[in-house]
C-alpha cells in the first residue's frame, strides 16, 4: 500500500491555514516536510510543533526564481529526493473594477496574479525539474507529485473578486496540459478547488458572519476544516491513477454574485 511516510514534500504557504495544516497533517504521517513561507515567526512556530527531526521553515518567495531553487535545495539536503510538492500560498485582496474609490488599480490585480498563478507555476516547474532526477522505482513508479491549490471561485467568482477568480482560473488552466506534458517524466500533477474553509482568517470573523457562510454551504452546512483539505492532499499523494483532476471540496456549494 502507499504512504506518505518517508516522502520528502514541500509546502508553500505552510507558516498558517491549508498549507500549515497540511504539513502538520502529512508529519504525523511519517513525511517529512519543508515548510515554505515569507512569515518566519509563524513558520519556525510550526516547526516546533510539529518537531525540527520531520520538518524545517525556508523563508521563500514564490514569485522568486532564486529562492524557490534555495529552497528546493534545502529540502533535498536536509529530507533527501524531493517526492512531492504542494502549493498553498496565495492572497485574495477584494477590488472592484468600478469600485467607490475609482477603478480597479491595475498593480494589484498583476500582484495577485503573480502570486497566485505565476507563483504556483514557479514551484510547479522547478519542483518537477528536481524531481525528475529522481529514480522512479524508488517511489511507487513515479518521479514526484504536484498538487496546485485553486478555489471555487475559478468557477464561481463573486463581485469584487475579478483579480482573485481570474488567477485561481489560471491554475485550474494549468493543471491538465502540466499533467500531460509532465506524464513522460512520471511526475502527476492535479488540483484541490476549496470552497469556504475555516483557517484561522475566517474563524476570526465576528460569529453573525460565520453562521451566515456556514448556511451558505448545502452540505454539511458548516466551513470546511483544513484536516479535510489536508486529507485530500493525502489522497492524492497515494492515489496513484489520480492525475490531470481539479477537485472541488465544498460541500456542494455554488457562490452567488455577492
Amino acid at each position: 500500500m502507499r504512504s506518505v511516510a518517508g516522502r520528502s514534500i514541500i509546502i508553500t504557504g505552510a507558516a498558517s491555514g491549508l498549507g500549515e495544516a497540511t504539513a502538520k497533517f502529512l508529519a504525523a504521517r511519517g513525511a517529512r516536510v519543508t515548510l515554505l513561507d515569507l512569515d518566519e515567526a509563524k513558520g519556525a512556530k510550526a516547526v516546533d510543533t510539529i518537531g525540527a527531526n520531520v520538518a524545517q521553515f525556508v523563508k521563500t518567495d514564490v514569485t522568486n526564481e532564486d529562492s524557490v531553487k534555495a529552497a528546493i535545495a534545502a529540502a533535498v539536503g536536509k529530507f533527501g529526493p524531493l517526492n512531492a510538492a504542494v502549493s498553498c500560498a496565495g492572497i485574495a485582496p477584494p477590488a472592484k473594477i468600478l469600485g467607490k474609490k475609482g477603478v480597479h488599480d491595475l498593480a494589484l490585480f498583476q500582484k495577485v496574479v503573480t502570486v497566485n498563478l505565476i507563483g504556483t507555476f514557479n514551484i510547479l516547474r522547478l519542483a518537477a525539474a528536481e524531481m525528475a532526477k529522481n529514480d522512479p522505482a524508488l517511489t511507487f513508479g513515479e518521479r514526484g507529485v504536484i498538487i496546485n491549490t485553486a478555489s471555487i471561485a475559478a468557477y464561481d467568482g463573486q463581485i469584487g473578486q475579478c483579480a482573485y477568480a481570474s488567477s485561481k482560473a489560471g491554475v485550474v488552466g494549468l493543471t491538465l496540459p502540466a499533467a500531460r506534458e509532465l506524464a513522460a517524466s512520471f511526475i502527476r500533477v492535479n488540483t484541490i478547488a476549496p470552497g469556504i474553509m475555516g483557517t484561522p482568517m475566517l474563524m476570526g470573523l465576528p460569529q453573525a458572519a460565520q453562521d451566515s457562510l456556514n448556511k451558505s454551504v448545502p452540505f454539511p452546512a458548516r466551513m470546511g476544516m483544513p484536516e479535510e483539505y489536508a486529507g485530500l492532499v493525502e489522497h492524492i499523494l497515494n492515489n496513484g491513477y489520480m492525475n490531470g483532476e481539479t477537485i472541488r471540496l465544498d460541500g456542494a456549494l455554488r457562490m452567488g454574485p455577492t
